[in-house]
Formats: structure tokens, C-alpha cells, sequence
């Protein structure tokens, strides 16, 4: 069975607060994984990487990673970036605050 190919988002940590942020399709940054811009071609993935790391009056350690498609929708690839998205998992708050405890 083949190996299925990997879209890739740009992340960094927000400079001011450290939260993880995602690049966007509008040249913006968000804290929603979900608003990622992905990018399925690597060349062009390169290209706005620098876009996205000139920012550096915004983000702090910008760089790609690898997510999956996932029901036409789409989830990190690594579990780092899973732990990234969620945040800790000691206690609900942050991005947890919202989530339903189930």
C-alpha cells in the first residue's frame, strides 16, 4: 500500500504571548489550525516560509510542517504538533477551556 502524501502548514509561536499560531491564506496569522493555508506543492510551501519569517516583529521559530487529510478536513501529522494544537493536557484551559471534558 502506498505511502499517502503529506500537505504541509506554516506554525510559529506568537512573539508577545507565545501562543501557537498558524499562517493563513490571507498573509495573516491565526491561532485555529483550521485557518492554515496548506500547501500541497513544497516549492511554493518554501516561498511563503520566507514571506511568513519576515515577520519577525509577530512570530518567534517559524517553520513548515506536515499535516494528514482527514475526512476533507485536515490533523497534524506528528503527535508534537497534535500537543502543539491542543495545548497541555494536565487541566482544561487555553484551548482547552472550550472543549467539552468527555
Amino acid at each position: 500500500m502506498p505511502t499517502p502524501k503529506l500537505s504541509q502548514i506554516i506554525t510559529a509561536n506568537a512573539l508577545i504571548n507565545g501562543d501557537v499560531i498558524y499562517f493563513t491564506r490571507h498573509g495573516t496569522w491565526s491561532p485555529n489550525f483550521d485557518e492554515a493555508e496548506v500547501f500541497e506543492d513544497d516549492a511554493i510551501a518554501q516561498d511563503v516560509l520566507i514571506r511568513a519569517s519576515a515577520q519577525a516583529d509577530q512570530t518567534v521559530g517559524v517553520y513548515l510542517t506536515k499535516v494528514a487529510a482527514d475526512n476533507g478536513s485536515y490533523k497534524p501529522a506528528h503527535f508534537r504538533e497534535d500537543f502543539r494544537k491542543t495545548g497541555p493536557s494536565n487541566y482544561f484551559h487555553g484551548k482547552q477551556e472550550g472543549v467539552k471534558n468527555v
